[in-house]
């Protein structure tokens, strides 16, 4: 039964990665994994515990302890579930507005070198202000306004993706997986902050800088049709600006939210969002309904990709069912005996990240390494250097959370952002493999680099 949940697990996972070639939705493969993990266990509580050695096995009696376990393991990730879908409610508001026009409207230059640092730089800032795949998508549709030729646009796209995983690595709610450590209490914002900028700025400068020096001339622009320049749209510049401006406020009031009230960051973005709700309501309530709909957040939560929750829903609760079972557990103390420091695991999680989905790499993370508090390490004995890593705002969660941002910038699978990009523009898997994936290893490595450098000289 035990090494049957592993089966199960891996072969979930393959089904997962393999997604295209199988044309089987990963969410759908994400589910029956978690499910059929919970159920092995479950019918299996008797042979597995006794494997394990916690001598508990009787508290597994009629699976009772094992659907505890499920329950708690479901409020830590209905936490995550919950803020994600607020946030992206908030984040398609805005666009449904159109108010990502603030932005767009002020890049006018046509230097390839000078458009590739503006749009990198939007991105990453814009980036750590919503997430790393909504970003994506946001400046994908602007570089269609911006370049006209398909090749070029896929190098830009390239460098997008590279600096929307960079400038989600530093904020608590640019990327699933930052969000989910902060939620976690492996880190706070002030730590994830103030010690991950620098490396993720490197991450991004280092290839900027690479390409400054080849990149040359200027790019053509695509020519606005007719048909779209006489289209009315749908909101006035006031009501686009208020929206764009309550909806970013939304986003970064959650951390401070949670500081002044030590609520869960889900609270503080359903009251972000139920702010935004009265105000929509209130400035379009003179419209018709056809008008109105498209631009409420009844018509928004249509938009909302219900695949990509159900996705993570599925991939948490089958990593959770072999934290329960004690799978990894061993897997951490294989990693600690086979590679010996927080760094050497970091960097390799972080380029696994880039051939599997980083969440699960993540949320498995934080299932074998749990974290370590105060009195817990005043109690470690010899153990204490090890264990000190793992603490609040701890080297290894905090490498983490870059490594496993970043890392999944290598190939254009390895992050919801270059998978994005990669449906919108058709981007070839290899052309990107060729083009910009040693770009992205250089970033990667420079910002790592950074972070140790760092944290060896403090």
């Amino acid at each position: 039964m035990y090494a049957l949940m592993a089966l199960i697990f891996v072969l979930g996972y393959l089904c997962i990665a393999l997604e295209h070639p199988l044309k089987i939705d990963k969410a759908a493969s994400a589910l029956l994994t978690a499910v059929f993990c919970w159920t092995v266990l479950i019918l299996g509580a008797d042979v597995i515990l006794p494997l394990i050695g916690s001598g508990t096995a009787g508290a597994f009696d009629n699976g009772h302890h094992v659907t505890e376990e499920l329950r708690h393991h479901l409020g830590e990730i209905s936490e995550i579930l919950f803020f994600l879908m607020g946030a992206m409610t908030i984040v398609e508001l805005i666009d449904a507005h159109e108010g990502f026009k603030v932005i767009t409207d002020r890049i006018r230059t046509n230097k390839r070198v000078t458009l590739l640092w503006v749009v990198a730089l939007i991105t990453f800032f814009l980036s750590a202000a919503l997430d790393n795949l909504t970003t994506t998508i946001v400046m994908v549709s602007l570089l269609r306004k911006l370049v006209a030729d398909q090749k070029e646009r896929w190098f830009y796209a390239g460098i997008v993706v590279i600096a929307a995983n960079a400038g989600g690595a530093w904020s608590p709610i640019g990327d699933v997986t930052t969000t989910m450590l902060w939620i976690g209490n492996q880190v706070t914002v002030s730590g994830i902050v103030g010690s991950l900028f620098l490396p993720s700025l490197v991450c991004l400068l280092a290839p900027l800088l690479w390409l400054s020096f080849s990149m040359k001339g200027e790019i053509q622009r695509p020519q606005v049709r007719e048909s779209e320049e006489e289209r009315r749209d749908p909101t006035t510049p006031f009501e686009r600006n208020l929206v764009f401006i309550l909806g970013i406020g939304a986003l970064v009031f959650v951390p401070v939210f949670k500081t002044v009230t030590h609520l869960p960051p889900y609270m503080g973005i359903l009251l972000g969002l139920g702010v935004l709700w009265v105000v929509t309501e209130v400035i379009h309530r003179g419209k018709n309904d056809e008008d109105k709909h498209p631009l409420s957040v009844v018509g928004v939560l249509r938009r909302i990709d219900t695949t990509s929750v159900l996705f993570f829903l599925g991939i948490l609760l089958a990593v959770s069912s072999l934290a329960t079972a004690g799978h990894l557990t061993q897997v951490a103390t294989l990693l600690r005996e086979s590679l010996g420091n927080v760094y050497a695991i970091n960097i390799a999680i972080g380029l696994l990240s880039s051939v599997v989905d980083n969440v699960p790499l993540v949320a498995g993370a934080m299932k074998m390494y749990p974290l370590v508090t105060p009195e817990a390490l005043n109690l470690a004995g010899a153990d204490t250097a090890w264990l000190s890593n793992f603490q609040v705002d701890g080297t290894f969660w905090e490498l983490l959370a870059y490594c496993a941002g970043t890392g999944g910038s290598c190939l254009i699978i390895g992050s919801a952002a270059g998978v994005a990009a990669m449906g919108m523009e058709k981007i070839n898997f290899i052309w990107y493999l060729k083009k910009i994936s040693l770009l992205a290893f250089i970033g990667y490595i420079a910002g790592a680099a950074t972070y140790i450098g760092i944290a060896t000289l403090g």
